[in-house]
């Protein structure tokens, strides 16, 4: 008996591979739920557990994290570069929030990231990795900014944990990434429409607060 389904519809298996989390990532970034950089204790976070699980609990900072991760994957040599200077510049922008610097517009910022990182996933941009590290890490600065006024412990704990989190969800999008070359992976480019439109939700939230 052959196979009924025509050929365009059936899942290869570099598709099915990573399909439950391309699902997992697109049914978050549909969730209206999560408000952005909300805290499990209310924005108090006092240990390293605490950091560690800030990052799962803000849908904005997930995505972004994701999204960096996954859009590196387009460079086989330096898919490294990307994540490590979001990571780094994150955490430099949490330092430089605690000592007192002020960065503007921190929200319209994050959810500008959500929409240009989505859009770049959605079109499987091959960006340069440089070019696609210097917008990230730009982005990464403001994210590390807004942890920063949530991570209020004086110890410098809940900032590891949450600097180990996200290390871990880059790691997560890199790998979905790689998953994904060379396959049709249509759940990426609806992941990553996604992602944009929750960055233009927060944008349009934020304009009709102003």
């Amino acid at each position: 008996m052959t196979n009924a389904l025509p050929l365009p519809l059936r899942a290869s298996r570099a598709d099915t591979v990573p399909l439950r989390a391309g699902l997992a990532l697109l049914l978050a970034a549909l969730s209206t739920g999560a408000a952005a950089h909300t805290g499990a204790d209310a924005g108090v976070h006092h240990g390293f557990l605490d950091g560690l699980a800030h990052p799962f609990t803000g849908i904005d900072h997930l995505l972004a994290l994701l999204a960096v991760g996954f859009a590196a994957a387009a460079h086989a040599r330096r898919a490294w570069l990307a994540p490590a200077v979001f990571a780094a510049a994150m955490l430099a922008g949490a330092l430089l929030a605690r000592t007192g610097v002020h960065f503007p517009a921190v929200e319209p910022a994050i959810a500008a990231s959500l929409l240009v990182l989505g859009a770049l996933v959605t079109a499987r941009a091959r960006l340069s990795a440089v070019a696609l590290a210097m917008p990230a890490g730009a982005f990464a600065a403001f994210h590390g900014a807004a942890h920063a006024a949530e991570l209020h412990a004086a110890s410098f704990g809940p900032l590891a944990g949450m600097l180990a989190a996200s290390v871990m969800l880059l790691a997560a999008g890199l790998g979905l990434g790689f998953a994904s070359r060379g396959a049709n992976a249509w759940w990426a480019r609806v992941a990553g429409a996604a992602t944009a439109l929750t960055g233009v939700a927060l944008l349009a939230s934020m304009a009709a607060r102003a």
